[in-house]
């Protein structure tokens, strides 16, 4: 049967996947997206935090590592991990800009040289920065206590448009925007699905949901990807074809189609930013799971040299319960007082590198230690965490073991030393010059920022590389491809 041939094809519907998206169909190419997850929307979220755990991300939310101590949370669902996570939208510093140059060899991995695209990833989206009157008492007695510690904290910034909901009061806001971790119903969170990801699919983008990829074919003018949709096997066909499945997705891909032979640092270095919650109780109600979920960050230099950062953030009951370690009565009461419940998180910048490979079966194997460097990371962390809950005035801590990473890097690092990399400084994939990434995959280190934005501005780095490349003429193909021996 004749096959039609895309001019590319976009694995992943995330940061990365939409924002190359639309900048490959703004400039008339005929792109076909595959996302494993379904295509849902703000109408058809799922209204509770145990449907959304089980339809939005990979795992139903319970991938873990070899130990069993950090939990990795990723989406699938159309728009990714922009559909589960906060949103929250910084630009890197010097400092993490500075030490990918130094690990990669790409000397324009600097604030100057990364400006431009930062800006075009901005333009594509609202911005909010947050200020006092978005507070929930969670972010006044963070702040509170950061002013009585002598530590320096500032705003988040989120990306954001109409949250509704502002109370007169300027109490903070009425409505429960602790669903938006479970898909915004109000199309607010700017995430792909509703920004560059719905421009692209006005521009012309075919996206097939429910599709998830076994394996990939490279041959010299055109990429095989084979995988199911709803369970059928399918074959589809393009000239090129860029990874955008995330840091686990992209090399689980790579790795299943045996390119590991040809790739040696594929699945090396795996970072995930791990984060620590610390409880707080407070004789009267706190209701941190009211209004803006997250707002205030630690901008104190001193903790950015030690390797952390501290957030105000909270999460739904059934979230907070893995927290707390046994059960029966003790767990019982530990969550009867969830209404007064103060949370701190620490976020570690990790510089112990795992690594992702499959087994046998083509699962996931993640391993990740954070035993060395970064658990005194974490501990530092900590402590500054009890000193500011004990300014709050809590009567009782609680610092959970459970490691969570939001922020899943690397795998498929970028540089120019090809034992070293995966990812060529033009975003092709080394030896396999129809394949291209810059998801957060490509990340050669930890940031330790929110690496969000930054996956937006190098995908528009990389679709702009790419379109110098191949130009910006799509010619109709010359032939139709009927076997996958064609491609090899």
């Amino acid at each position: 049967m004749t096959k039609q041939i895309y001019d590319f094809i976009i694995i992943g519907s995330g940061a990365s996947g939409g924002v190359m998206a639309h900048r490959l169909t703004q400039a008339g190419a005929n792109c076909l997206m595959l996302e494993a997850g379904q295509d849902l929307g703000p109408k058809t979220y799922p209204s509770n935090e145990m449907r959304a755990n089980a339809q939005l991300m990979w795992g139903g939310g319970t991938d873990f590592t070899t130990d069993a101590k950090t939990i990795l949370l990723r989406g699938k669902v159309v728009g990714g991990g922009t559909i589960i996570n906060q949103c929250l939208l910084d630009r890197f510093d010097n400092i993490a800009l500075d030490d990918w140059a130094d690990r990669s060899g790409i000397k324009d991995f600097s604030v100057e040289g990364m400006s431009s695209h930062y800006d075009t990833a901005e333009s594509l989206i609202s911005l909010h920065q947050y200020q006092r009157q978005d507070f929930n008492r969670n972010a006044q007695l963070y702040a509170d206590s950061f002013d009585n510690c002598g530590y320096k904290w500032d705003y988040l910034r989120r990306g954001e448009s109409n949250c509704g909901g502002l109370c007169d009061s300027g109490q903070g806001r009425k409505n429960d925007c602790i669903v938006c971790l479970g898909g915004c119903p109000r199309k607010s969170k700017q995430s792909s699905a509703v920004t560059s990801l719905a421009r692209a699919r006005a521009q012309g983008l075919e996206l097939r949901a429910n599709f998830e990829v076994d394996g990939i074919i490279h041959g010299k003018s055109q990429v095989v990807v084979h995988g199911t949709q709803n369970g059928e096997p399918q074959v589809v066909y393009a000239r090129r074809l860029i990874m955008a499945a995330g840091a686990l997705g992209s090399s689980k891909i790579l790795l299943k189609s045996g390119m590991k032979n040809k790739l040696p640092a594929l699945g090396e270095r795996f970072f995930c930013h791990p984060q620590y919650m610390s409880i707080g109780f407070m004789q009267d109600p706190v209701d941190a799971h009211k209004g803006a979920l997250q707002s205030v960050k630690s901008t104190d230099p001193r903790f950015r040299q030690q390797g952390f950062k501290l957030e105000n953030v909270f999460a739904g009951p059934i979230a907070l319960a893995m927290l707390k370690d046994g059960f029966g009565t003790n767990h019982h009461k530990f969550m009867k007082r969830y209404r007064n419940m103060a949370c701190i998180e620490v976020s570690v910048r990790d510089e112990e590198p795992g690594t992702i490979r499959i087994n046998n079966s083509g699962k996931l194997v993640v391993n990740k230690p954070t035993d060395g460097a970064d658990a005194a990371k974490a501990a530092a962390g900590n402590h500054v965490v009890d000193e500011l809950l004990a300014s709050m005035g809590c009567y009782e801590t609680m610092q959970s073991r459970l490691q969570i990473g939001l922020h899943l890097m690397g795998g498929c690092a970028i540089g120019e030393n090809a034992s070293k990399s995966v990812v060529q400084p033009n975003f092709q994939v080394y030896g396999h010059e129809n394949i291209y990434m810059a998801d957060g995959g490509i990340y050669p280190s930890a940031p330790g920022i929110n690496p969000s934005l930054t996956i937006m501005a190098m995908s528009h780095k990389a679709a702009d590389s790419i379109l110098a490349e191949v130009g910006h003429e799509f010619p109709k193909p010359a032939k139709k491809i009927h076997s996958l021996k064609e491609v090899s």
